[in-house]
């Protein structure tokens, strides 16, 4: 098990077990063999019809703190209102599964905090409204279906300045209580975190695949913290990477393979 002297943070995104036709055993042994004391799941665990029951099964083989946020996949057939009413019920009803959104900010040591929030990429970025990429997201998911381009890009914005808001009331907070902070969330803040097959998106995808409003609210608290240190935990777009966008504001990026689930990476907290 783990040393006292630290927490084994285990980090997984985009695990997407609806496409996990077999090897789901072999995945939660894999998981539970990692011996985490905590698990971050930032988003796209399964789509609308089966992410109450992929966290269910994920309670139930690791039986220890599962914080999570949710990816645009998890609304897919489904609506985002309702899967975010269900994952909230879920969460209050729990023993381990903690819904990030609505938890505020989370004591994981002395010196580190965590707060998250799922995001969604807002068409800011890149080519912004001019983009003519169409995403799955547009007809599977219920806010997002019969929409006009204007009406699209309308709502992209209305949801990233969502999450951008609950950054910015909770993450100076954080700052206050703690030195480290780990914001979980699943769309990239940052054009040099959106990544594409080991590159930066190109501008035609950037606005599908990062949030310029959360990342500037990132930006902004982070430069009146300089004592401070941020990581941000992101995924959705496939492709690992890391960068450093300021002295203290990092950004991993998860990779992920559709049925191929795997462990992205185990933190130690002191």
């Amino acid at each position: 098990m783990a040393s006292s002297s630290h927490k084994r943070v285990a980090w997984l995104t985009d695990i997407h077990l609806e496409f996990l036709e077999a090897g789901m055993a072999a995945f939660l042994d894999r998981l539970a063999a990692s011996e985490p004391d905590i698990v971050l799941i930032g988003g796209d665990t399964g789509t609308a019809r089966d992410v109450i029951p992929f966290l269910y099964m994920l309670e139930k083989s690791l039986r220890r703190p599962i914080y999570f946020v949710l990816g645009n996949h998890d609304f897919y057939r489904g609506s985002i209102r309702q899967v975010r009413a269900a994952v909230q019920e879920l969460s209050q009803a729990s023993r381990w599964l903690r819904w990030l959104p609505a938890q505020g900010v989370v004591r994981i040591s002395d010196t580190t905090g965590l707060l998250g929030h799922g995001s969604w990429a807002d068409g800011r970025l890149g080519n912004g409204r001019r983009s003519l990429v169409e995403l799955n997201d547009y007809y599977y998911i219920q806010e997002l279906m019969g929409l006009s381009r204007e009406e699209r890009f309308e709502r992209l914005a209305t949801l990233g300045d969502e999450a951008a808001a609950h950054f910015r009331r909770w993450l100076p907070e954080a700052c206050s209580r703690f030195r480290d902070i780990l914001l979980l969330t699943h769309v990239p803040p940052f054009r040099e975190a959106s990544r594409h097959k080991g590159q930066i998106s190109d501008d035609e995808s950037l606005p599908h695949f990062s949030c310029q409003a959360v990342g500037d609210v990132l930006l902004d608290v982070m430069t009146r913290h300089p004592e401070n240190r941020l990581t941000v935990l992101c995924g959705h777009t496939h492709s690992p990477g890391e960068v450093s966008i300021l002295p203290n504001l990092h950004v991993k990026t998860g990779g992920a393979e559709y049925g191929r689930p795997d462990l992205q990476e185990i933190l130690l907290i002191d």
